[in-house]
């Protein structure tokens, strides 16, 4: 890395060289391909923003040590801790007494009906493959087996619809 570079050209440098490598290393720590792209993109933010502290020795295990760094941290945050190991639906972290009620029913109903829309209103792919993950309960080897895609293709299309998803609600709810 040259020092005379700016900032923005020394992480750029940085992310062309090891960029392939510290997805990687994320990949085989968390076996979560989608928190693996997040973990790669926060640790070159973290690279980008210690930049001025590096001495310039030993750049590619620096940049691996912030990588591991930030799984390790993912994997100890509680929300990871939390999640239940095996598919559990909505139904089973219900009372008994809740289960199966006009209410519940209704709410349900209703709830699935606003996915479907929020689904249909984004665009092609997204709509289709947000659709068939989120309202339709398929996996993603599923979808890529109907559709005749490639496994990698479905799942990066549905770790984007995600986020267009997560911007609608966030959108509804802010009152915007």
């Amino acid at each position: 890395m040259e020092r005379n570079q700016s900032r923005e050209e020394q992480l750029s440098a940085l992310i062309d060289s090891y960029g392939n490598l510290v997805f990687s290393l994320c990949y085989k720590m968390t076996s979560d391909y989608f928190a693996s792209e997040d973990l790669t993109q926060e640790t070159f933010l973290s690279v980008y923003r210690h930049l001025s502290e590096f001495d310039g020795q030993h750049e590619k295990a620096w940049v691996c040590r912030i990588a591991a760094n930030k799984c390790l941290d993912y994997l100890r945050s509680a929300g990871r801790r939390v999640a239940p190991m095996e598919d559990v639906g909505v139904e089973d972290c219900l009372p008994p007494d809740v289960r199966g009620t006009p209410e519940h029913i209704c709410l349900e109903a209703e709830v699935k009906a606003i996915l479907l829309a929020r689904c249909r209103a984004l665009k092609p792919p997204y709509n289709e493959i947000a659709k068939a993950y989120y309202y339709d309960e398929m996996d993603a080897a599923e979808i890529a087996a109907q559709r005749g895609m490639k496994l990698k293709t479905v799942q990066t299309q549905i770790y984007r619809a995600r986020k267009l998803l997560r911007k609608l609600y966030e959108k509804e709810e802010n009152g915007a």
